[in-house]
């Protein structure tokens, strides 16, 4: 039974990619697609605030790996955050399975 493993990154493009990239070096993973983000970021462009520099900042990636199993899941989910340390961002695994 395929797993699908939900991913929010904070970083820059080239962030998600290097994640995306290194988990398809998993053996069994077959589609990791990076999907719109449906969480809303209250940003307002009107604010009198927008376009300061804590205004600014990297952007949020969304991933989603399909795995084959809960095993190869598990890996995924590790392989992540041992990623995450690795390039200094914030992983964080949306959904347990």
């Amino acid at each position: 039974m395929a797993v699908t493993v939900h991913i929010r990154i904070t970083g820059s493009a080239d962030d998600a990619r290097a994640l995306a990239v290194t988990l398809q070096g998993l053996p069994g993973i077959e589609h990791i697609e990076e999907v719109a983000d449906l969480m809303p970021h209250l940003d307002d462009e009107d604010s009198s605030s927008a376009g300061l520099s804590d205004d600014i900042g990297p952007g949020m990636h969304a991933i989603e790996v399909e795995a084959p199993d809960r095993e190869t899941a598990e890996r995924v989910r590790e392989l992540a955050e041992a990623t995450g340390i690795d390039l200094g961002v914030p992983i964080e695994i949306v959904d347990e399975f």
